[in-house]
């Protein structure tokens, strides 16, 4: 393919101003883009094929460096605080000028691809990285389209990621000289000063999160798979309550494993591709995940690499422990290439609970669900971030406020509304600490939490007893098969039942005071859901 592309292609870069790149490479395919990111030292490629990539300063998501731009499109419908800070059209304008004029002599690689694997749903989407490999990791997490349905691709979102340029606060309204800049109305999103890959996936989630809700379309930050019944069961969870591990089994196909959206017609996959935490590893524990860091085509990011073998050591995170792999879906052998399904008939929700009080398994009622839903809860644990000594409670709306712009009770209702529909049961699972809180306790292991999520899957809770959390108001069954009974009431673990008394109060005040951010917003019912009386 001529690498500047077809005279449709080149002429609109050069409508959007793009008129003096050096060279533009239009849907280069896998192996093209390994050459080009070997050639330019990029990366390296690893043992069985991997391409190994630093990402340089940024190993995680810049969020205090990503803005939306307030308009008339935006101005009362987004949530605006310190996830969703504004920007001015002056400062955006000033940002894309200086970004168009900063591809003057640069290589551009361009991918057309889509967000969302049903065709009803799907939008095309068209990404401009200076990076071979940032192209690469696009034509991994996103929908490639075919070579016909590539002659028609018309974009409606727009992606510029350009690592080497700078923003200036003054001139640019930016915090720093790093920029995610988002314009919802223009559709267009300006990322600078970065080589986090992640950037990109999750500026398109946040546009698909502010546009599918007007549609009805329920947008979640979840993985989800479907059993040989057709049942579907879907994962909502923050990074490291075990979404992705959980939903990639041997028994199921994986639809996707982070971005999906839940429509009339059932739910689908956002993304053509998986970006998985990958730090420790186990090919016992985790062994569809495990063999996609031994194949060609897949990223690795961050990972400590031998100087001499070329083999990649997943236990070293000496450089971050967000290390992570970015791979097509179809690096998972039982995955689903169709990429959507029907309606889920069971809803789980994963905190990883570091204070060890919440029971490994609740059943919710609808007010529940939405309450568990808005608070959006997990903890984070000593040695993830720096000034962090003991466990820390995190709270996030719909288990992904950073890419969920909209009021939390636009998210919330819809949930809502599609879970009466289908009837759908929803469940909390918390992979976290038992006996005791992070460095007294231990972690829930993982085999019994996999032997919870088969249980409610199979429906062998149906006819089990269940009994009241009397803090927390949740419902956990007296007995689960291939799971000790003594694991599933989170009391009875701890060695001091008093000291379990008072963390559990002391985390439902975390809650309550919380919740108290949707004080108005949501009926009395949902608030009652939760905890009432902390103290």
């Amino acid at each position: 393919m001529d690498h500047r592309g077809h005279s449709i292609e080149a002429q609109t870069l050069e409508d959007f101003g793009i008129r003096e790149a050096s060279t533009i490479y239009w849907n280069l395919t896998t192996p093209e883009l390994y050459t080009e990111a070997l050639r330019r030292e990029e990366g390296r490629l690893v043992h069985l094929g991997p391409l190994a990539v630093d990402t340089g300063k940024y190993t995680g998501r810049s969020p205090k460096d990503k803005f939306i731009v307030r308009d008339d499109t935006t101005l009362h419908r987004i949530d605006w605080g310190e996830i969703n800070q504004p920007l001015t059209s002056e400062h955006f304008e000033n940002i894309r000028r200086d970004i168009i004029q900063h591809t003057r002599g640069l290589d551009l690689f361009i991918q057309n691809v889509f967000v969302g694997t049903h065709p009803d749903y799907r939008v095309p989407v068209r990404v401009i990285t200076e990076l071979a490999w940032h192209s690469l990791f696009v034509r991994n997490l996103f929908v490639l389209p075919t070579w016909r349905e590539l002659e028609s691709h018309q974009p409606v979102y727009t992606i510029i990621d350009l690592p080497s340029f700078r923003a200036d606060p003054a001139r640019h309204g930016s915090r720093t000289e790093t920029i995610i800049a988002m314009s919802l109305s223009e559709k267009l999103v300006l990322i600078g000063s970065t080589e986090y890959a992640g950037e990109m996936k999750k500026s398109a989630f946040s546009m698909m999160n502010f546009e599918l809700p007007e549609r009805r379309v329920m947008p979640m930050h979840c993985s989800a798979n479907v059993g040989p019944e057709n049942e579907v069961a879907i994962f909502f969870g923050l990074s490291g309550t075990g979404k992705t591990t959980l939903s990639a089994t041997q028994d199921r196909a994986l639809i996707g494993d982070d971005e999906h959206g839940w429509a009339d017609a059932g739910v689908f996959n956002f993304e053509g591709g998986c970006y998985a935490k990958i730090e420790h590893l186990s090919a016992q524990e985790e062994p569809e995940i495990y063999q996609t860091t031994r194949r060609f085509g897949t990223i690795l990011e961050n990972v400590v690499v031998d100087p001499q073998t070329y083999r990649v050591n997943l236990n070293d995170t000496s450089k971050t422990v967000n290390t992570r792999a970015a791979y097509p879906i179809s690096h998972i052998s039982n995955a689903t290439m169709v990429g959507y399904a029907g309606h889920p008939t069971n809803i789980i929700f994963l905190t990883a609970d570091a204070f060890g009080v919440l029971p490994p398994i609740s059943r919710l009622t609808l007010d529940q669900a939405m309450y568990y839903f808005l608070s959006g809860y997990t903890a984070k644990v000593a040695g993830t971030e720096r000034g962090i000594a003991e466990p820390q409670a995190t709270f996030s709306v719909a288990f992904g406020e950073p890419f969920m712009p909209l009021k939390p009770h636009t998210y919330a209702e819809l949930l809502a509304e599609r879970v009466e529909s289908c009837k759908a049961q929803v469940w909390l699972v918390n992979t976290g600490w038992t006996g005791g809180p992070y460095g007294v306790g231990h972690r829930i292991p993982i085999a019994y939490t996999r032997a919870m999520i088969e249980a409610l899957l199979d429906h062998q809770l149906d006819r089990i007893t269940f009994h009241p959390d009397p803090v927390f108001g949740l419902s956990f069954p007296e007995t689960c098969p291939g799971v000790p009974k003594e694991i599933l009431d989170p009391r009875s673990t701890w060695a001091d039942p008093g000291a379990y008394d008072l963390q559990a109060r002391a985390l439902a005040g975390m809650f309550v005071e919380n919740f108290e951010r949707f004080s108005g917003q949501v009926a009395e019912e949902v608030r009652r859901a939760g905890p009432l009386e902390a103290c």
